[in-house]
């Protein structure tokens, strides 16, 4: 008998398509009891893909985001080790396999790149960050708070045009944002325009799975001022001037001396 697997509340696919890994997450929050449609694919990229998914009432909202993520030899970064410096495998088996480069390795790998960013976005929305909720957590998505409604999703702060009394608010928004992940230990080694979402006023950043714990990587300061400066050029072109350098030096130092 061939199984049958839920993929949206009235559709049904067949066994071949079960072992897709994105209708293999879909299964997992529909179980759960977390989603209960999927209304249409917001964003396809090297590293993700993200669709907008209508929420189940348990959950409290109407929408939520699945990020579902590519294998790891599809993401972007062109040096993963910038970003894993300081990250320790304590299973020694783990550790060898990933060493190794093996395929369980790769596999535990893509994995443990999954949890790091479910990780990050629990404690940082918890601290208060200007981050997505996360909700729930499958072998290769995230399913965490939507930006947008029904007919539209969010777009990246690089393609918006801001108004000018939001431009000074929402600048000092984020550098507060960063500082506040500096304080939890993240930096987030990554921040631009393209993951800063922006909806109806409001800011949320996201992509968090290179974020790196600056107690432990070498690159920690390079990386927190190349965020910063991220920031400040998309914010010059409303006539906003911040000296990036001299910003990074002054949250860093308050850093090193544990004022954060």
């Amino acid at each position: 008998m061939s199984k049958k697997t839920k993929f949206k509340e009235d559709d049904f696919i067949d066994e071949a398509e079960e072992q897709d890994p994105i209708v293999q997450a879909l299964d997992t929050f529909f179980d759960e009891g977390l989603i209960t449609n999927v209304l249409y694919e917001v964003k396809s990229g090297k590293e993700a893909t993200v669709y907008c998914c209508e929420a189940h009432p348990s959950t409290g909202v109407e929408l939520l985001a699945a990020k579902f993520y590519r294998p790891r030899q599809n993401r972007n970064f062109k040096n993963d080790a910038v970003y894993q410096e300081g990250r320790v495998i304590l299973d020694s088996h783990a550790r060898r396999a990933v060493a190794n480069k093996s395929r369980r390795g790769r596999e535990m790998q893509f994995s443990m790149w999954i949890d790091h960013e479910f990780e990050a976005l629990t404690a940082l929305y918890k601290a208060g960050a200007s981050t997505p909720r996360p909700f729930a957590r499958a072998s290769s998505a995230i399913l965490m708070e939507y930006m947008g409604d029904q007919q539209q999703a969010a777009s990246a702060l690089q393609h918006v045009s801001l108004e000018r009394e939001e431009v000074y608010p929402l600048f000092e928004q984020l550098m507060q944002n960063i500082e506040l992940l500096l304080s939890c230990n993240y930096i987030h080694g990554d921040l631009s325009g393209f993951n800063i979402l922006y909806w109806e006023g409001q800011i949320k950043i996201i992509d968090f799975p290179q974020t790196i714990d600056p107690r432990f990587n070498v690159n920690a300061f390079s990386l927190l001022e190349r965020d910063i400066n991220n920031v400040c050029r998309y914010f010059a072109r409303y006539g906003l001037q911040r000296d990036s350098l001299r910003l990074a030096n002054a949250l860093w130092r308050k850093f090193m001396n544990a004022e954060l």
